[in-house]
């Protein structure tokens, strides 16, 4: 299970765009050879349950995952200010 926020908690997540986000992040999971379990969030932060390859770091997925989604969504054009996570 990992958690992880929009910068400042900054409510970016918008119901036009969070069910394509979390189709998203569930390619970048089955890219990195994990499968999504399920995913939800609120407008600041998004929760992930998913199974994670053990040939990887949990760090470097979470790191991946955060930087592909963020450039994901700063190319939409429902994203009206430039979107970034929480460092960390």
């Amino acid at each position: 299970h990992v958690v992880f926020a929009t910068k400042y908690r900054r409510p970016s997540i918008t119901d036009a765009i969070q069910e394509r986000l979390y189709e998203y992040i569930g390619g970048t999971i089955r890219a990195k050879k994990g499968h999504l379990i399920e995913i939800g969030g609120m407008p600041d932060h998004v929760h992930i349950l998913a199974g994670l390859s053990p040939a990887l770091a949990v760090t470097d997925i979470v790191r991946d995952i955060k930087a592909n989604s963020s450039k994901w969504m700063n190319e939409q054009p429902e994203t009206t200010q430039t979107f970034e996570w929480q460092k960390g």
